[in-house]
């Protein structure tokens, strides 16, 4: 029985984890990422609070403190990137910068017709003006980590793809760095032709592989976001 009674917690957590929104850029459903996250943080809170303890009596009382304050955590981190998500896809309308949300991570793809000119490191102007929204952004949720990814096609030397990715993550970040994201919360590497995202062999797949992607991540400050 004390099995079943410790499960209690975890089953409301998950419950609430299936929660359903409509996407309000999209018009399609999606899974709530503030629920999901409520869902998750009270899950791992309960079993660690059950786990805490050793008289019976306490270890349930335990559980359930522990989802508590894991859903707090959990929806916390899931309202910010809500927020955050949503400001930059507002700022972003008509970039050709695509938003891809990953669980609590936040992808921006920049492709290179946007970001860089031929075999170039040098940004154009769109791609300035769309990293001056992005830092807007950035410069309000401090609470988040700036990965920045340089990517290639496989034309050419493999050598020369590398230091190419390289200096066009460092062109990014360093012009976020300009804008006023400190450079603490940046993070920038360069991966050469080594993770493509489609195929090498035509035009269009090769359009697809040059790109950078800007990855952000919530750190524990964002656990203590209270939606407004």
């Amino acid at each position: 029985m004390r099995f079943y009674r410790l499960l209690t917690p975890i089953a409301a957590a998950l419950l609430v984890a299936g929660c359903a929104t409509n996407d309000p850029y999209g018009g399609q459903t999606q899974r709530s990422s503030t629920a999901t996250g409520t869902g998750i943080g009270a899950a791992v809170g309960a079993v660690a609070g059950a786990l805490s303890g050793d008289g019976s009596s306490s270890r349930r009382d335990r559980a359930l403190i522990g989802a508590a304050v894991g859903a707090a955590a959990g929806a916390g981190v899931g309202a910010y990137m809500d927020r955050q998500e949503n400001q930059l896809r507002d700022s972003l309308q008509g970039s050709r910068i695509e938003i891809d949300r990953r669980g609590d991570e936040i992808v921006l793809n920049m492709p290179s017709s946007v970001t860089f000119g031929f075999d170039s490191s040098e940004l154009t102007s769109q791609a300035r003006s769309s990293l001056n929204e992005v830092s807007n952004v950035l410069r309000e949720y401090t609470d988040t980590r700036v990965n920045v990814a340089g990517h290639t096609d496989s034309t050419g030397d493999a050598n020369y793809n590398q230091r190419l990715s390289e200096r066009r993550a460092q062109a990014v970040g360093g012009y976020l760095s300009q804008s006023g994201v400190s450079s603490a919360r940046l993070n920038m590497m360069g991966y050469g032709e080594a993770q493509p995202v489609a195929s090498n062999e035509t035009e269009q797949g090769r359009a697809q592989n040059r790109r950078v992607e800007i990855t952000l991540t919530p750190t524990e400050g964002a656990q203590n976001y209270q939606a407004q």
